[in-house]
């Protein structure tokens, strides 16, 4: 078990990263559990990543979180897979433009699926899960609730 130094350390690595993020293999998603502004804190990441210079050339890439599972990587075709959010630099702003025009618009409980407007033949989707504004994304991480056994 973690110790609870570790378990607050990584409460305050998803408060900063601003939502909650996981991957499922079996329904092939990666999923963003956040608020509006804390998933906009996604789009502006990929905007980061995506005007760096430096970061052009493949397999180029970056981790994020706590646990830094959730990879974006530079890569000639668009695409989610169990590795990586993927794609050129050009890609990775366009899904920018996608995530922020769909989030400012969603109204919490609401579910964005994202495949084929970016990646039409990817072997995952990005779902997008939107909370109310005052959604703690340390709270969606079950590693953070499990019970002494």
């Amino acid at each position: 078990m973690p110790s609870d130094a570790s378990n607050e350390a990584t409460r305050r690595e998803w408060r900063e990263l601003g939502f909650f993020y996981d991957r499922n293999d079996q329904q092939k998603v990666w999923r963003l559990v956040g608020s509006r502004s804390g998933l906009l804190r996604f789009r502006d990441a990929l905007l980061e990543y995506a005007e760096d210079t430096s970061n052009d050339h493949d397999s180029e890439h970056e981790h994020f979180g706590p646990y830094l599972s959730l990879e974006i990587m530079t890569w000639p075709e668009p695409g989610f897979d169990d590795h990586a959010i993927r794609g050129s630099l050009l890609d990775l702003k366009r899904l920018a433009a996608i995530v922020g025009t769909k989030v400012a618009v969603a109204q919490p409980g609401e579910t964005i699926c994202i495949r084929d407007e970016f990646a039409a033949k990817s072997p995952y989707a990005l779902i997008i899960e939107v909370r109310n504004d005052d959604f703690d994304p340390a709270q969606a991480d079950p590693m953070l609730h499990k019970e002494v056994g």
